[in-house]
């Protein structure tokens, strides 16, 4: 079994908390430059590497941090952060999140393609409030879309559309509709699922 190696683009990674593993290093890209402190002050990165964490346990991450006080970043971070993924030798980049904004299409169109050609899977998703989302729209992404009634163990996939479970990994004695829920941790439980797939050398047959 060889791991998989998985980018997640988020706030950042606490790799101390009990969900997480396997954490084989990071960058921060802020409007400042880079640097190598990735640690997670929201939270959100954290769940979602949760979720991941959980389906492919011997995945190794890597923490790319885009957001730091708010769930927001600009298009250039977002690109810088791709493109570390792939100079860092991700086979799986995790984007929970996405722009609905068609003139970042024109931006990150470049990247997600040399992504592609070099056997990189980029999972995100596939729409914003209805309106097609960037990346997870362009040819070649996996594109995600939330479904409740999906078990969390299961994950569908037909093309470059899949189907997955909004919510990340339980957390004991909370009810599921008290946690965390939405298309980003659909987006982690995909990621997972392909991570575990390519450790059992599989996923041809995905």
């Amino acid at each position: 079994m060889q791991a998989c190696r998985i980018a997640i683009l988020d706030s950042g990674i606490n790799p101390n908390h009990p969900h997480i593993g396997n954490v084989a290093g990071g960058v921060e890209i802020s409007a400042l430059g880079q640097s190598d402190d990735f640690l997670d002050c929201l939270g959100h990165g954290t769940a979602v590497a949760g979720a991941i964490h959980e389906k492919a346990p011997e995945a190794q991450i890597l923490a790319v941090k885009i957001f730091d006080k708010r769930l927001t970043a600009t298009i250039d971070q977002l690109v810088a952060g791709i493109e570390w993924a792939l100079l860092h030798d991700a086979q799986v980049i995790n984007l929970s999140l996405g722009t609905a904004n068609p003139k970042h299409r024109e931006k990150l169109t470049p990247v997600i393609e040399r992504a592609i050609q070099a056997g990189v899977r980029v999972v995100s998703a596939l729409h914003l409030n209805g309106m097609p989302c960037f990346p997870g729209s362009l040819p070649g992404v996996l594109g995600v879309e939330a479904d409740a009634s999906v078990p969390r163990e299961d994950v569908r996939i037909v093309g470059d559309r899949a189907i997955a479970s909004p919510y990340p990994r339980p957390i004991p004695g909370l009810p599921p509709e008290r946690n965390l829920s939405g298309i980003s941790f659909a987006v982690a439980n995909v990621s997972g699922y392909l991570c575990a797939r390519i450790a059992l050398n599989v996923l041809a047959e995905v």
